[in-house]
């Protein structure tokens, strides 16, 4: 890192990426096409995947508070009954998204270091 002339700190990073902006924005329209690539149906699978993972993941969190509860013994029959349907449900809705979207189920895999996977 180093101090610019107006005295904001600049990372060599930050100038690279600013030249390389520079020679880009020097290109023709063509040069430009043919090197970025945007596929509007990976950009929806994309999203469509970070979007289920996360869900799965409070889904797995919400499932593992409820089974701490029930063994803790603070919930009722009747409160178990409900939320075990409601993740009955979820899970169901998950799955149904995952299928949708033509994502396979370790597509929602995350690796959550000391705490393993996910799935």
């Amino acid at each position: 890192m180093k101090h610019n002339s107006t005295g904001n700190v600049e990372s060599e990073w930050t100038g690279d990426f600013a030249r390389i902006m520079e020679s880009d924005s020097t290109m023709s329209q063509s040069d430009s096409r043919r090197r970025l690539e945007i596929d509007p149906d990976n950009v929806k699978n994309g999203l469509a995947q970070l979007v289920l993972t996360l869900v799965r993941l409070l889904h797995e969190l919400l499932e593992r508070q409820t089974i701490r509860r029930i063994e803790g013994g603070t919930l009722t029959d009747d409160e178990i009954e409900r939320v075990g349907l409601a993740l009955m449900r979820q899970a169901e809705e998950i799955e149904r998204l995952r299928e949708a979207f033509n994502l396979e189920p370790e597509d929602l895999n995350l690796d959550l270091g000391p705490l393993g996977k996910l799935i």
